[in-house]
C-alpha cells in the first residue's frame, strides 16, 4: 500500500465564535454594574478588535471579560494581541487587539525542524502560513502530532497550533 497520509499544522480560529464572544462581552458590559454607564465600545473591525473606555481600569475589565468570553466559546487566549494603550478624547481611553491567525515563518520553520528531529520517516514542508506533514504510516503521524504538542507546551508558543485535514 503505497497511500501516503497527511495533516496540516495550522493557527487560526473560528471567527462566528469571535463575533459571538464579542456580542456577549457587550451585552455582560452592558448589565454590569461597575461598566454600565462607563461608555464602553468593543467593534471588530476585520482582523482587530478596538475597545474604548472611560480609564484604563475599565478597560482592564473589559479585556478580561472579552477573553473569558472567547475561551469559553472554544477560542484561544493566545489568540488576542493586545496593543498599547492610548489616549483618546476627553480623558478617555483605547486598545486596538490585533487576532493572530496563520503561522509565522519563524514558528514554521521549528515546527519543521521539530518534526524531522523526532519523526524522521515524515516529511513537512512550509505551504504559506501552515505546515504540511506527510507519510506513509499514520502512527508516525500521530507521534509528529504528539510531539508538536509537547514543543508548544514546553517552549509557551504565543500563536495558538491546531492540526487540520488528517488524511
Amino acid at each position: 500500500m503505497a497511500a501516503e497520509f497527511s495533516f496540516d499544522v495550522v493557527s487560526t480560529f473560528n471567527k462566528q465564535e469571535m463575533v459571538n464572544a464579542i456580542d456577549q462581552a457587550r451585552r455582560e458590559i452592558a448589565t454590569r454594574f461597575d461598566l454600565k454607564d462607563s461608555g464602553t465600545t468593543i467593534e471588530l473591525d476585520g482582523p482587530v478588535i478596538k475597545i474604548a473606555s472611560a480609564s484604563e481600569m475599565t478597560l482592564e475589565s473589559v479585556r478580561d471579560i472579552l477573553v473569558g468570553r472567547a475561551v469559553k466559546r472554544g477560542v484561544s487566549a493566545k489568540v488576542f494581541d493586545f496593543q498599547d494603550v492610548e489616549d483618546a478624547t476627553k480623558g478617555t481611553v483605547r486598545q486596538e487587539v490585533k487576532l493572530r491567525q496563520g503561522l509565522p515563518q519563524d514558528l514554521a520553520r521549528e515546527i519543521v525542524k521539530i518534526v524531522r528531529d523526532n519523526c524522521p520517516k515524515l516529511k513537512a514542508q512550509i505551504q504559506g502560513e501552515a505546515v504540511r506533514v506527510t507519510g506513509k504510516a499514520k502512527d508516525d503521524l500521530q507521534a509528529a502530532i504528539a510531539a508538536v504538542r509537547n514543543a508548544e507546551k514546553d517552549k509557551d508558543w504565543a500563536t495558538p497550533v491546531q492540526f487540520d485535514n488528517y488524511r
